[in-house]
């Protein structure tokens, strides 16, 4: 990997206390550094499909309180960027339907694969501001904390 050479002044205390870590660790000062940036760096959405990873980083612009709005789940989902109660209920009669020996016919799969990206997409979405809630020091709950 390709390195470049960045000069940061740091305060007293923090140099001190990356100085004791790498002589306790045995590591070179640089690396321990690198790994701390490296590790505290923004969520990036570089693994995300091409189409929303623009959108998943303008959500870094985003204050808490929107992150929070789309992150945390609710039983009425009402933006745009959101499911409805109808598309939900929808895409869970089509799940149903394919499951069965029924045949779903040529529009309803379509319909089914609709609903499928937009799920998978507020999905990715919800993911994303939780990441970056992180990052800005926000505890995101298990499972078991989010409201109903």
């Amino acid at each position: 990997m390709a390195t470049q050479k960045v000069t940061v002044e740091l305060p007293q205390a923090i140099f001190q206390q990356l100085a004791r870590i790498a002589q306790a660790t045995q590591q070179p000062l640089e690396t321990l550094v690198a790994q701390s940036i490296v590790s505290n760096l923004p969520p990036t959405p570089d693994n995300a499909p091409l189409e929303i990873q623009e959108e998943l980083l303008q959500m870094q612009t985003w204050d808490d309180e929107e992150l929070l709005a789309l992150a945390k789940p609710c039983r009425r989902l009402i933006t745009n960027s959101q499911i409805t109660d109808q598309q939900q209920k929808r895409h869970v009669e089509l799940l149903e339907k394919n499951s069965t020996s029924e045949e779903l016919n040529k529009s309803e799969r379509q319909e089914l694969s609709e609903l499928r990206i937009k799920a998978d997409r507020l999905m990715l979405q919800k993911a994303y501001a939780w990441s970056v809630l992180r990052w800005r020091g926000h505890k995101v709950p298990n499972l078991n904390e989010m409201p109903l």
